[in-house]
């Protein structure tokens, strides 16, 4: 059985979370997911863990948020890698998880087949992303 690893997006991000593209809202899904996510992802891969990433107690979510934060984590690690190392809970509203592992994660593992790159409105550090030989890359992708 795999360890833990816990985030929340409050305590490691906003209690406001944004919209989708940090060219449209401060605290979009696309800044939480450069400046937290994918290094927390990655981390847990590293060390054999589960990420489990808490929604809750936040002022509520765009669904264009959840969609470009789990959406990237999906096109950078695979969807399969996805599913099998992370947890998302709500309490609060379930449907954003269902949301997540019904839609998002199947329309970006369509974009990730087809090299439909995401868009970035932002300027990101580099980042984690499996390259095509499986192995993880660190750098900035365009």
């Amino acid at each position: 059985m795999k360890n833990k690893r816990n985030i929340s997006v409050l305590d490691s991000f906003s209690e406001y979370p944004g919209l989708r593209h940090c060219a449209v809202s401060d605290d979009s899904g696309e800044e939480f997911y450069h400046k937290v996510l994918n290094k927390e992802f990655k981390d847990a891969l590293d060390n054999n863990e589960i990420l489990i990433v808490n929604l809750d107690n936040t002022a509520g979510y765009a669904p264009s948020f959840l969609d470009e934060a789990f959406g990237n984590l999906v096109y950078d690690f695979s969807m399969e890698t996805v599913k099998n190392n992370i947890n998302i809970i709500s309490e609060e509203e379930p449907s954003w998880k269902d949301m997540i592992y019904e839609e998002t994660f199947v329309q970006w593992e369509d974009r990730r087949k087809s090299n439909e790159a995401p868009k970035i409105t932002g300027n990101h550090s580099e980042w984690y992303r499996l390259n095509a030989n499986g192995e993880l890359e660190y750098k900035t992708w365009n």
